[in-house]
Parts: structure tokens; C-alpha cells; sequence
């Protein structure tokens, strides 16, 4: 008996040491990477000063890398270098929010290689080579005085020539679209150097002596840019690329860009599938709502034309030109209330949102858009970038505002603003996880905004038919983008084509789908992530609803899924069933 007592209290005491022994192993294993991911960034930013000022990480603003083919070995060096390191952390060893740091560490570090062996869009893609944006963010900056930032600028400008000549080195055979996007970009950039410098100048307490070296080199970086440009619009390029990727670079590039749970192949199908839904729910509404705007004229037999017909009238229904961006900042406010009211999720007041013109550096691709601060800069400003009709006809001007008409603008701020992207990168800011904020995934960035809208108008928020029958109208946008993205580059549609889904089927304004068919030349795969996260995150919350069933409660879901800052979608889904389980 003494000896089986023994037995007992031997096995008990090794099993004890043995957990204790493993729970040392997690520790220290997770120490180490947490260690290792530190010293990564840092590396990653010495290589990506630009990046790493984008983040809010300024200590690398006077440094300009020059894009030569020593610079492309060194970040291939870097890439390898790393992924034989992560090899160095067993999974099994790591805590589950450093998993998926190591999954979007190891996802970057392959499309860096993927970009440089692959893709190749330094070769291709003119627009990658232009410092305007850069210089601009050191300008606006609010991080440190005028005079420090100003020195910055001043050592930066030093590297402008050799990077616009290692630009021109690299070019082969660029596509057409990407080259005019290029002279136009760097052209219009030309007003950092040559108007916001020396207003900024003017402010600062510099002395005389450096404020005519630094015009002085101004002036040489507004000239390599304008020999760039120029050498664009000289260039001899007889055989250009196509801007379509083809289905195998898309594929890897969805794969690597996405990290959906779906596959670029799925994800379409899926978006052709929720198009037709979408006509069906918009047919009903649109019936309904014939005898308030088309009184007596007849209906047609084609359900497409009926919707249309219907949808047109709407929208004439908007603002002016000159009252966009004021009716912009009129609607921000608005939200806010409204999702306090109705208690949706908690709006931090202390994050403020700036609505701007859109810099002309960005213009040409998107009509609105977020510029969020880094998790280093994290109380910097937040701008809603709105697009100028400045210069428009009036034909143009009235197509793109019945496009964004009075509901449309509303829904548009829910997605940009309130509660999506500014509301959402506020949150991913205040996620612990460094890597999580660095490597913010499209997908999830993307899906969560088109989310919000959804959510919103199910909550209450300006509830009536022509509100739903927009949203739908601007859902299917959504739809459509995954359709025409992976239609272009995947199966050489048209423009014709292209003009036919965007405005037949997905009633938009000739101006809008002509801007939607510019911006499928200039990006690729982009255009699909607002679907897959969408509905990635919308089917995960009606699992949960279901599963949880009374006890579900709205605002927890969503503050609980922000939490986790911008990682992908699926790897969110599993942590929060694994700690609803727990």
C-alpha cells in the first residue's frame, strides 16, 4: 500500500514538473518572439523609412531610398533572412495573438518576394516612383516643431535625382494606363515643392542661410521631376504590357493580398450569386416605390429598366458641387449621435477627424478616402479626403453627384468615416499587437466598412424604402467591384463589357463607371477585398447570433472584434470562438 502511495505521489509530482516545465516553455518562447518582432520592425522601417512614417515612426523621415537594383536585393535578402528565422518560434510554443502575428509577419515577408520575383510592377507600374506624397506627410505633420521637420525635408531632398534616374532604370515596357497616371501624379505633386514648402518656410524660424538651400534644392527636385515626367511622355514604348495581371498572378497576388478563408475562384462565384439576389430584393422595393415617382408612366417588362428607372429618379436628388465637402462635415456629427443613441459601439471623442480636399498627389484614383495615423502617431489628425469637382463640366459634375446623392453621401460617410474606416483604424491603433497595426489587412479593413453600412441601416439609421433600395444599389457596387476585378484580369472583359455590368446591372452613373473602369487598369485584387471581408464578417455574426442566441449582444460583437486590430478576418473568427468556448 506504502508503495503504491508512493507510485502515486511520484506521478503526481512528475506531471506537476512537467507542466511546469511546459508553462516555462510557453513563457519564454513567447518572450523570445516578442523580442524577435521588435528588433523586426525596426529592421523592416530601416528598410522602409517612408513606410515607417506612414505608421507615425519618424526617427527615418530625412532618409530617401533610391529604388536601385541594390535596393531590391537587399529586400530579398531581408525577406528570406526572415522567414528562416520565424522558423526558429514552433507554433505549438506561441500564445494565440502571436500565431497570428506570425502568420501576417510570414504573409508579408512572401509577398515582398512575390512583388520582386513575380509581379514586378517596379517595371511596369511608373506610378510606384513618386516622392511628392512623402515630402507632402513631413509638411503636414504635427509630430515635432516646423524647423525639425523642415530639416528632415531638406537631407531628403538630397536623394531626388538619383531615385527619379534609378526609376528610369528600372522602367520596361510600363503599361499605358500606369504611365499617364505617373505624369499626372508627379506633375500635380510638383505644388509640395513649390507652394506648400515655401508657405511652410515663411512659418518657420529658420534662418536665411538654410532657407535658401533648401529652396535652392526645391527647385532641383521640381526639375528631376519634370524630366521624369518627360521622359515618360518620350518614352519609345512600342510594345507595352497589358494592365491585366493574368490568372495566375492574380490568383497568388488574392492569396497573399486577401488572406481570405475564400479563394479568388469562390469569392466570384459568390459575388455573381449575391448580384442576383441583390436585383431580386431591389425589384420589390422598386415596385413598391413606382407609384410615389413614376405616378402614371407605364412599367417596363424589363425588371432592370424598372429598378433603373426608379433608382435615376432618386438620385437626382443631391447637393451642388460647391456644398459637397461642407455637406460631408455636416453628416460626421450626425452619425456619432446616432450610434450613441442606439448604443452600437463606443466612439472614442478624443480621435479627431479632419475632412479635406483631396491632395492633388492623390488624386486620380478614388473619389474619398481615409488617411489614418500610424500606431506611433496615434492623436494625429484622421482626414477624410474628399475629390474636387473643380474644373468639371456641368455634365460630368451632375453625373457624379446624382452618383453620391443625398442617400448614397450618407451611406458613403458610414462606410469612409462613421462607423467604418476612421471608427475602425482608431481601434486597430489601440490593438496591443505592433504587428497587427503595421500589416492591417485590406480584407478586413475593407469588409468591416461595407459591414457597417449594412449595419447600420438594420439597426434603424434613416430607415425607408429609397434608403434601403440605395443601399442596395451601393451593395451591389460592392458586388460588382469583386466581378469586374476578377472579370478584367482574369478573363480579359471589355470596357464595353465592363460599362455594361457597372451601369446596366449595377445602375451607376456613366461618370462613376468610367472612374471604376480607370481604377481596374491602375490596381489589382484591391477591388475584391470590400466583398470577401464583408462577407466573411457578416456570415460570422449571424453564426454567432444564432449560437449565442439571447445572449448575443451587438455592441459587445463589434467592440470585441476591433479589438483584435486589422488582422484577417479568419484568423479573428478563430480567436473569438475559441474564447466564447473557453
Amino acid at each position: 500500500m506504502k508503495k503504491y502511495s508512493a507510485s502515486i505521489l511520484f506521478l503526481i509530482l512528475l506531471f506537476s514538473c512537467q507542466k511546469k516545465e511546459e508553462k516555462t516553455v510557453l513563457i519564454n518562447s513567447n518572450k523570445n518572439f516578442e523580442k524577435y518582432k521588435e528588433g523586426f520592425v525596426i529592421s523592416l522601417w530601416e528598410l522602409y523609412p517612408d513606410w515607417a512614417a506612414s505608421k507615425g515612426y519618424h526617427k527615418l523621415d530625412s532618409i530617401l531610398v533610391v529604388p536601385d537594383s541594390i535596393y531590391k536585393k537587399k529586400q530579398l535578402d531581408f525577406a528570406h533572412a526572415h522567414l528562416d528565422s520565424l522558423q526558429n518560434y514552433p507554433l505549438e510554443n506561441l500564445a494565440d495573438h502571436n500565431i497570428i502575428d506570425f502568420y501576417m509577419i510570414q504573409n508579408q515577408l512572401k509577398s515582398s518576394i512575390f512583388t520582386i520575383d513575380k509581379l514586378k510592377s517596379f517595371e511596369w507600374n511608373p506610378a510606384e516612383y513618386n516622392v511628392c506624397g512623402a515630402f507632402a506627410e513631413i509638411l503636414n505633420g504635427k509630430y515635432d516643431t516646423l524647423e525639425v521637420r523642415l530639416h528632415s525635408f531638406n537631407i531628403k531632398m538630397n536623394a531626388i535625382p538619383a531615385y527619379y534616374e534609378a526609376a528610369k532604370a528600372n522602367i520596361k515596357n510600363p503599361t499605358l494606363e500606369h504611365t499617364a497616371l505617373a505624369i499626372s501624379q508627379n506633375l500635380g505633386g510638383i505644388s509640395v515643392f513649390e507652394k506648400d514648402l515655401i508657405s511652410a518656410l515663411g512659418k518657420s524660424k529658420l534662418s536665411n542661410i538654410e532657407k535658401k538651400e533648401i529652396k535652392e534644392k526645391a527647385k532641383t527636385a521640381v526639375h528631376a521631376i519634370v524630366v521624369y515626367t518627360n521622359w515618360l511622355k518620350d518614352l519609345d514604348n512600342k510594345m507595352p504590357r497589358s494592365f491585366r495581371l493574368g490568372k495566375k498572378l492574380y490568383t497568388e497576388k488574392f492569396d497573399l493580398d486577401i488572406q481570405s478563408s475564400y479563394s479568388a475562384d469562390t469569392i466570384f462565384k459568390k459575388a455573381v450569386y449575391h448580384k442576383k439576389d441583390l436585383h431580386g430584393k431591389m425589384l420589390v422595393l422598386a415596385d413598391n416605390l413606382w407609384p410615389k415617382y413614376m405616378k402614371s408612366t407605364a412599367k417596363p417588362t424589363d425588371t432592370l429598366q424598372l429598378i433603373k428607372m426608379v433608382v435615376d429618379k432618386i438620385s437626382l436628388q443631391h447637393t451642388k458641387p460647391a456644398k459637397f465637402q461642407s455637406e460631408i462635415e455636416k453628416q460626421i456629427p450626425e452619425l456619432v449621435d446616432y450610434i450613441k443613441a442606439k448604443d452600437l459601439l463606443y466612439i472614442d471623442p478624443s480621435k479627431p477627424l479632419v475632412v479635406r480636399k483631396e491632395p492633388a498627389y492623390m488624386a486620380g484614383v478614388a473619389g474619398a478616402s481615409i488617411s489614418a495615423p500610424g500606431p506611433y502617431d496615434k492623436n494625429a489628425n484622421t482626414y477624410y479626403n474628399v475629390g474636387s469637382m473643380s474644373g468639371w463640366s456641368a455634365e460630368k459634375s451632375e453625373s457624379y453627384l446624382r452618383e453620391y446623392n443625398d442617400y448614397i453621401l450618407q451611406i458613403l460617410n458610414i462606410h469612409e468615416a462613421i462607423p467604418g474606416h476612421y471608427t475602425q483604424l482608431v481601434y486597430s491603433n489601440q490593438s496591443p499587437s505592433l504587428i497587427k497595426a503595421i500589416f492591417g489587412n485590406g480584407a478586413m479593413i475593407e469588409g468591416w466598412a461595407v459591414y457597417a453600412e449594412r449595419m447600420m441601416l438594420e439597426s434603424g439609421y434613416k430607415n425607408s424604402d429609397e434608403m434601403w433600395l440605395m443601399y442596395y444599389k451601393w451593395n451591389l457596387r460592392t458586388t460588382c467591384n469583386t466581378i469586374l476585378d476578377y472579370s478584367v484580369h482574369t478573363k480579359n472583359m471589355t470596357k464595353e463589357e465592363a460599362m455594361n455590368l457597372l451601369v446596366m446591372e449595377a445602375f451607376q452613373q456613366q461618370a462613376e463607371a468610367e472612374g471604376k473602369w480607370t481604377r481596374v487598369n491602375l490596381s489589382q485584387v484591391q477591388l475584391s477585398s470590400y466583398f470577401t471581408g464583408y462577407t466573411e464578417i457578416y456570415d460570422f455574426r449571424e453564426r454567432l447570433k444564432k449560437t449565442e442566441d439571447a445572449k448575443f449582444n451587438l455592441k459587445q460583437f463589434h467592440e470585441k472584434f476591433l479589438s483584435y486590430g486589422s488582422a484577417p478576418v479568419k484568423y479573428i473568427k478563430e480567436l473569438m470562438l475559441k474564447d466564447l468556448k473557453e
